[in-house]
């Protein structure tokens, strides 16, 4: 399987823990949205919408969209619940990530860290929706070790990519202990080093 990624990519870097963490072998190929390599004919191939992460499976089937890519991934192990609301709310986390987190908490580093700009220059609705999330973060695992209780599931990889970065888009964790010993907790699970 060939996983067509960017390292700085919380996206992209879910499909690779994954992929570590149930033993799936993979040919990582870093593909740069920065220099516009998923502007060229033979990534758009690929994926026709010209976004990391996509895979390539051996036989020829392509996957998009890093949330999908997990779910494909894991199927059968243990990060995806058995009991069918568990799995609805995985499933619910997982799609707010991508709403309601990641416009908000990767944009803000993608600007900082990429374009240059100053946190003080970040526009304020986007500031003002990163705390947001991190302070429904903070409130949920008021209730458990993970998002869906003593277990880590697909959603806190879907959320942990992101947030653990929070800091180089200028929030400050500091003000979220609980999410701090999340990210912690997370990372041992996931054997994540970076």
């Amino acid at each position: 399987m060939r996983i067509y990624g960017e390292s700085i990519s919380g996206n992209c870097l879910k499909v690779k823990w994954i992929c570590d963490l149930v033993g799936i072998s993979y040919e990582w190929i870093e593909t740069s949205v920065v220099a516009g390599d998923t502007r060229k004919p033979a990534f758009l191939e690929i994926n026709p919408v010209g976004q990391v992460p996509a895979i390539v499976f051996d036989d020829g089937r392509r996957l998009a969209q890093s949330n999908a890519i997990i779910l494909c991934l894991a199927e059968g192990s243990s990060l995806i619940p058995t009991d069918s609301f568990q799995r609805a709310k995985m499933l619910e986390w997982m799609f707010w990530e991508q709403y309601s987190h990641e416009p908000a908490i990767a944009v803000a580093r993608f600007q900082v860290r990429e374009l240059g700009k100053s946190v003080a220059d970040l526009e304020p609705r986007l500031v003002e929706r990163g705390n947001a999330a991190l302070k429904r973060l903070e409130d949920v695992l008021a209730d458990g070790d993970f998002l869906l209780g003593d277990a880590i599931s697909l959603a806190d990889v879907a959320l942990v990519a992101y947030t653990r970065w929070a800091g180089e888009g200028g929030f400050d964790l500091v003000r979220y202990p609980r999410v701090q010993r999340w990210i912690g907790r997370c990372e041992q699970a996931l054997n994540i080093r970076d």
